[in-house]
């Protein structure tokens, strides 16, 4: 008994356990790296979403000052009423579509659409609905439209 235990053990592994370990290890890896990319997505649409809140809230003090909102975030830089770093501008191109109505209050979007300097690449686009609150587009759960 023992010798058949060497034995075996001098062996190694048959086929069919070298292929159960491949099949094991491709199943994970095709659940893992969807799911790595979507985080990626996440890190990089997170600036955009920052900035977005950031601008939405300097909106409201440029309405209170000139009874109209801003339309584009480089004229807010400039005459002091936000605070985009340079450096999300070379990556976010950011436009403001907002209006005040007394029934609901503000409504509209602010969008952000990424540019070269964005390592995730040109042309994705994450919207923030300002009435609902929420996030549509690149690093989201929901598509735009969705």
């Amino acid at each position: 008994m023992l010798n058949n235990l060497k034995r075996r053990l001098q062996e190694g592994f048959t086929l069919v356990e070298i292929l159960i370990v491949v099949v094991i290890i491709g199943i994970l890896a095709a659940i893992a790296i969807p799911t790595y990319f979507k985080y990626v997505e996440r890190g990089y649409a997170s600036d955009a979403k920052v900035q977005m809140k950031n601008i939405l809230e300097n909106s409201k003090l440029y309405y209170s000052e000139n009874d109209e909102f801003p339309e584009d975030v480089k004229l807010m830089n400039e005459e002091g009423y936000a605070n985009v770093p340079e450096s999300t501008l070379r990556k976010w191109q950011f436009s403001i579509e907002l209006s005040y109505e007394s029934s609901q209050g503000i409504t509209g979007t602010i969008t952000a659409e990424s540019l070269d300097e964005m390592k995730g690449g040109a042309g994705k686009i994450v919207v923030f609905d300002v009435q609902l609150g929420r996030f549509v587009g690149y690093g989201t759960n929901e598509e735009i439209g969705g």
